[in-house]
This record gives structure tokens, sequence and C-alpha cells, in this order.
């Protein structure tokens, strides 16, 4: 297993570089087939509170997905623990679902004949506020509104795949396409280790 240490605005010296390798070696009885670990320190110069000053920031690459998790404090190490421990909290409980969840049971819930939600609408205005397009959307007046748009691939993943990709980048939803039915998902955290299914079923 490879450990790159790297700083961003600040030095990395020897000591810290061994120290963190040293550390680093912990997570391997949590996770198999480790390739590489990035561990990226950076310095947040104009951090309005002290213990974000320091941002660590640790990446997991293995043959499996990518395993990201981050921490900050007012010193590198202490952002490093921190970040190291959120990253085995993280491989902990992708773990625990793999060994209580084995069989995937999703409970489906019947839209059909639901009551559709009444619609507000607003009383039409004297003055039409002008309207501009901002990333694909359409706003009126102005805003406030910020759109961040982001793409990324989409491979199709099962069920179980997609909660293990939830767990390791340490995120409470995952949006994913399904191997099966090809359709738009999330999965997401409910209570403890419950877990939610919303499909999207493509109109003709």
């Amino acid at each position: 297993m490879d450990v790159l240490v790297s700083g961003r605005r600040c030095t990395i010296s020897d000591d810290f570089r061994e120290k963190v390798t040293e550390r680093i070696r912990s997570i391997e009885r949590l996770r198999d087939r480790v390739i590489r670990v990035e561990v990226q320190v950076s310095a947040e110069p104009h951090a309005k509170q002290p213990d974000q000053a320091t941002r660590c920031e640790i990446t997991l690459h293995s043959k499996g997905p990518v395993v990201r998790a981050e921490g900050s404090a007012d010193e590198k190490s202490i952002a490093f623990e921190r970040a190291l421990e959120k990253l085995k909290t993280q491989l902990r409980r992708a773990a625990d679902r793999r060994k209580t969840h084995r069989g995937l049971r999703v409970e489906q819930q019947v839209t059909e004949g639901a009551p559709v939600p009444s619609v507000l609408v607003e009383p039409p205005h004297v003055d039409v506020p002008e309207k501009h397009v901002i990333a694909g959307v359409e706003v009126t007046g102005d805003g406030p509104l910020v759109v961040r748009e982001k793409f990324f691939p989409a491979t199709p993943l099962t069920l179980a795949q997609a909660l293990d990709e939830m767990e390791l980048v340490g995120h409470d939803f995952f949006l994913y396409v399904d191997a099966e039915t090809g359709a738009p998902s999330v999965v997401y955290h409910r209570r403890a280790y419950d877990y939610g299914v919303i499909h999207l079923e493509m109109g003709a």
C-alpha cells in the first residue's frame, strides 16, 4: 500500500510524514486490497475559526469504490487524527452493513391512487419581474439563487453496491443508476442502520 502525503500552503516535515504513514497502516485490517492512500494537508489562512485553520483530507484508492474523509483543527496532527477516525468509522459502517444486510428487502410503497397535492398559485402582480436563465433554470427577479452543476459518469449499480458507495464516501444519500431497471435511483439513511430507496419511473 502506497501512502502519499502532501501539503498545500504548508510544510510537511519528515516526522509528520512518517507518523502519518505508520497510522495509515492501521486501516489495512478494515479494508482489503488497498492500493494507494493520499493524505493532503491544507492550511486555511482565512478560516474564521481557529479549529478550521488546518484541513486534512484522506482519500483511499482500492479495487472497490474510492473512500474519502476529512477533518479540521488548529494543528495538522489533530486534523489528521480526526480525518482518520472518520475514515475508520465509514469503513466499519460499510462492513457492518454488509454483515447485517446480506438479504436486502426493499419495501415497496404503492403510489397509485394517491391524492394529488394541491398547487399553491401566487396571485398575479401588477409589476412583472424580469426573468433570466441561470444554468438552464429560469429565475424571476433578482433571486437569490445559486446553481452549481456537476456531471459524473454513471456506471449502473446494484442496490448493495450503491449502499456500499454511500457508506464509504460518508454521505447521507447516494444517487445512482439501478443495474436491473436502468432507472435513476437514490438510497438514503433513515434511522440507525435503516435505509430508504427512491426509484424514478421514466414517463413515456
